[in-house]
């Protein structure tokens, strides 16, 4: 199965049937908000380092309107986006047009397949949530993280928590109304998630089929370590940055975290 260029297709897709003006006032908040599409506390975390003259990078950057914010906000040198669905890269770089942002460069491709023209490039690369589950081994994707930074280059990944992969969504047939704290799935779940819809975007459903999966923290440590990524800093957090499921929110559960790690 070539689960990355069925991915694409259904991406594409998804764009295609996007809701009404989705993504088309992006640039009117970059231009008015400070770090605008970030949560509060990566927010702080971001404030709190120097990008000035760096350039920067987000793998799974969407339509980029994080990696926008963040370089028009910071001080930084240049950016470059990196996201395989062609239309939505064709967003942000219609986004960045509009809200007058020329030193940032957008590309889409297949993320394991990033030109070797971007190797040893960058001083920062960060990944937001959602972006991870679309690689089934992460080693190769952080074996390309690696060769794009330069030395002493640092990653941060703010993403969803493993844990959240043991909880089941409302609408899932596994929800249980009188036990919502109930755990439905392994946490070393190895096969594939797959559905036809991406809710955040469109409220059609597809016939083509995303595939996404699972890690585990262990997955994450080890597959930064194999490629000489040394975690730096490492903090979980009890509230969903996807905003889907509010109702196991400051329960005790671990649900989001920032991880930094610092190319050796």
């Amino acid at each position: 199965m070539n689960y990355i260029q069925t991915n694409k297709t259904a991406w594409e897709k998804a764009f295609d049937s996007r809701k009404p003006n989705w993504g088309d006032d992006n640039h009117t908040r970059l231009k008015n908000d400070e770090l605008a599409f970030f949560n509060s506390d990566l927010k702080e975390r971001l404030k709190s380092m120097d990008f000035t003259g760096k350039k920067i990078a987000q793998f799974c950057c969407n339509n980029g309107r994080e990696l926008l914010s963040l370089v028009s906000d910071s001080g930084a040198e240049a950016g470059v986006g990196f996201d395989i669905a062609e239309n939505i890269i064709e967003q942000a770089k219609q986004t960045a047009e509009k809200a007058g942002i020329r030193n940032c460069e957008f590309v889409s491709c297949n993320i394991l397949e990033v030109p070797g023209s971007f190797y040893n490039q960058f001083d920062f690369i960060f990944f937001t949530i959602g972006a991870l589950c679309w690689v089934e081994d992460l080693t190769p994707l952080f074996e390309k993280v690696s060769k794009c930074l330069k030395d002493s280059g640092l990653l941060l990944i703010n993403d969803s928590h493993p844990f959240m992969m043991m909880l089941p969504f409302p609408e899932d047939d596994e929800f249980i109304p009188g036990e919502p704290n109930r755990l439905a799935f392994s946490y070393f779940r190895k096969e594939p998630w797959t559905g036809n819809r991406m809710d955040y975007i469109s409220n059609e459903s597809l016939s083509e089929t995303f595939t996404d999966f699972s890690h585990t923290l262990s997955d994450i440590i080890n597959a930064l370590s194999a490629n000489g990524l040394k975690t730096v800093t490492f903090n979980e957090y009890e509230y969903d940055i996807n905003g889907s499921m509010g109702i196991y929110e400051h329960k005790g559960f671990p649900l989001s975290y920032i991880l930094t790690a610092e190319k050796c």
